[in-house]
């Protein structure tokens, strides 16, 4: 093979399931590019990534980890993405920037599903990604059963790279289908050449087969080749693995063991010669080669020393520490190893890089001019799935609290506030584990402590029936008095209606400027219902009603339309109503029986299934669900589904409760309000 000139920098992002051994892979390749002078372990605590006080006590990553490193000669940076579908939003931006995407898995074919949701963004932003299997050193591996269940959640074929060298249970080494030489592993160096053995190369040669087959489908003249058993030059087979790979047609897989470097330098050697520049990337994702330099950024962060940092992929052109942009002067260039900073004078393009203090940016926006047209969109904000409702530990800092989570979810588009028809802040997010995250990042940044618990569900009453009734404000204390008196019909409307108020007054019984404050009282009733809930669909006529020509006034009317509503409601036979989500519960097909008992064990009313557009594999249960039954429903669902299944939702209808499940809603309400 043809040795390649030195490219632009390159970005490889690594992606795929929690544990699958990303951020071992990253420490692995860092370490064999001679960017690190010994191999982190996370257990110890001394990995590049994962620096965060966050990760680290979670033993996991929470954030994209960026790390420049140099292979051969060439430039790379790698992103090492989380693994865990509550940190997905930082996942898909980073790939939205990588050349290339290695997806790491853990060679056990159940654990296959979990590798279907990176894979289905991958080929539909058309990324190009191998196939890392790790921990190939574990005892009982199946490589070809961990493959066949791989290629039934990919929806581009997998192409075999090379085949296992066994010795007992223990991976020893890998025989390459291209070079079809033989190579024993070596930890901490390349690995060495040695003989084929004679019992592997029959089956070298029925995978090398398989593999030109899959290349010769997107090839007629290496089709041609084969039906006339010409043997392809290697220099062919290469270039054909590049172009598929860069087309996003194949999938090529590699396996080793990150941990203790087994086929790192393989997987490296495979990424420089193989993967596509940023000029091919650009032009994927709709960018003109010409133009004024332009840079994306990928994800920000509120950093605590050296303030907003916008990171990007610079695509055309030179950025240089404290040039002037239209959207301010960059206060700081970096590039990062990890969590640490290096400044520098200037960026081109292929970079990855930090721009700091650039306000006005936000993630996905470009730098440097407008986006070209044509551009590929960024992906939107992923829906919420779990909430907190939340407040200040310290009353007064509720302004603060909303500053500082404003930041938090400028870093991460997936979190939001908003806030709750019951005055409360809710923060939503992708899981538990997301917003505990947050919770932490707003103690240790921000200095914000805060309290939280369930969002109060939005329960609505209404009334069965109509009723009329009198009410009357008379208090006399010296000087002008307090007069209003009234006459109402309070009757039911059909669901949705609202609240409608209706004027029936004649004669001049109650005069026209006290009107509206009769509509106003009725309305302040509204908000607190007999049972401490927002009252709607319902319909109040003002029939009659006396004045007193000095006491009444418009405080007097409305205290009267109070006291008429406070006692005409109890004898409407008012009645709770709790919102009732349409929800889509996306699984795989495997899963459908349990995503319906979980739909029913939560008092919801399944509507039906179908195959899941797009995903081969997959259904969509349709259900309607209690939005009181929503609250850790994608925590139940993921245990279920090892991780991989989610849900969409939005209000349909509210609906009438009673029983004990109404009661017990009413007594909690009564003792929310008793300690308010």
């Amino acid at each position: 093979m043809t040795s390649k000139s030195p490219s632009s920098p390159r970005a490889c992002a690594l992606v795929g399931p929690f544990a699958g051994g990303k951020t071992s892979l990253l420490e692995a390749m860092l370490f064999a590019c001679g960017a690190t002078q010994r191999q982190g372990r996370i257990k110890d605590g001394t990995t590049t990534g994962d620096s965060s006080p966050e990760a680290r006590a979670r033993l996991m990553s929470v954030e994209p980890n960026i790390a420049s490193a140099e292979y051969l000669g060439e430039k790379w940076t790698f992103i090492d993405c989380p693994g865990s579908v509550e940190f997905q939003q930082d996942s898909y931006a980073a790939l939205m920037v990588a050349d290339v995407a290695v997806v790491v898995c853990e060679p056990d074919p159940a654990r296959a599903v979990m590798v279907a949701p990176v894979l289905k963004f991958l080929d539909e932003h058309k990324v190009p990604h191998l196939l890392f299997v790790n921990k190939i050193d574990t005892a009982g591996t199946r490589l070809r059963e961990t493959l066949e269940a791989l290629q039934a959640v990919s929806d581009r074929p997998l192409v075999m790279r090379e085949i296992p060298i066994r010795e007992g249970d223990a991976v020893t080494g890998y025989i390459d289908l291209v070079s079809e030489r033989a190579y024993k592993y070596r930890p901490g160096q390349s690995s060495a050449v040695i003989k084929i053995p004679d019992a592997l190369k029959g089956e070298e040669s029925a995978a090398r087969q398989e593999m030109l087959e899959h290349l010769a489908d997107f090839d007629d003249h290496l089709m041609e080749e084969l039906l006339e058993d010409i043997q392809p030059p290697t220099d062919e087979v290469y270039t054909d693995l590049g172009k598929d790979l860069a087309d996003d047609l194949i999938v090529p897989v590699f396996f080793g063991s990150a941990e203790n470097d087994g086929g790192i330098h393989r997987l490296l050697k495979a990424l420089r010669h193989d993967s596509p520049g940023p000029a091919a990337t650009a032009a994927r994702l709709g960018i003109k080669a010409d133009g004024a330099p332009m840079a994306q950024v990928f994800k920000t962060v509120h950093a605590a020393h050296t303030g907003k940092l916008s990171f990007a992929r610079v695509w055309r052109g030179e950025f240089a520490d404290n040039q002037s942009l239209e959207v301010g002067r960059i206060g700081g260039l970096y590039v990062m190893t990890g969590g640490t900073p290096t400044k520098v004078a200037k960026v081109g393009a292929g970079e990855v890089c930090a721009f700091g203090r650039l306000d006005p940016v936000t993630t996905g926006m470009v730098i440097g001019g407008a986006a070209d047209a044509g551009m590929a969109a960024w992906p939107q904000p992923l829906p919420p799935l779990f909430a907190f409702a939340l407040a200040a530990e310290k009353k007064g800092d509720d302004v603060k609290l909303t500053g500082a989570i404003a930041k938090l979810a400028e870093e991460d588009p997936s979190l939001s506030l908003e806030h709750g028809e019951f005055g409360e802040q809710v923060l939503r997010g992708q899981g538990e584990i997301h917003l505990q995250v947050a919770i932490d990042r707003l103690k240790s940044r921000f200095n914000m402590g805060v309290v939280t618990k369930k969002p109060t569900v939005p329960y609505k009453e209404t009334i069965r029936k109509s009723t009329s009734v009198h009410g009357r404000h008379k208090k006399q204390s010296g000087g002008h008095g307090q007069f209003g008196d009234i006459h109402i019909d309070i009757a039911p409307l059909p669901r949705g209606s609202g609240f409608h108020f209706v004027d029936k007054i004649v004669g001049g019984v109650v005069p026209r400027q006290y009107i509206p404050s009769v509509e106003e009282g009725v309305a302040d009733f509204l908000h607190q219902g007999p049972f401490g809930f927002p009252v709607v669909d319902l319909q109040v006529t003002l029939t009659s009603g006396s004045y007193h020509a000095v006491d009444s006034s418009d405080m007097a009317f409305k205290a009267a339309a109070r006291i008429a509503m406070s006692e005409g409601m109890p004898l409407c036979e008012p009645v709770l109503l709790e919102p009732v989500l349409a929800v889509e519960i996306s699984v795989p097909s495997d899963f459908t029986a349990k995503a319906q008992r979980i739909v029913s064990g939560r008092r919801g009313q399944i509507l039906g299934y179908d195959a899941k557009d797009g995903w081969q594999g997959w259904d969509a249960v349709s259900a309607y669900l209690p939005q009181a039954e929503m609250d850790d429903l994608i925590v139940e669902l993921r245990s279920l589904t090892m991780g991989v299944g989610t849900f969409s939702w939005k209000f349909d209808h509210l609906q009438e409760i009673s029983g004990r499940v109404a009661d017990k809603v009413i007594e909690s309400r009564k003792e929310a309000l008793a300690n308010a």
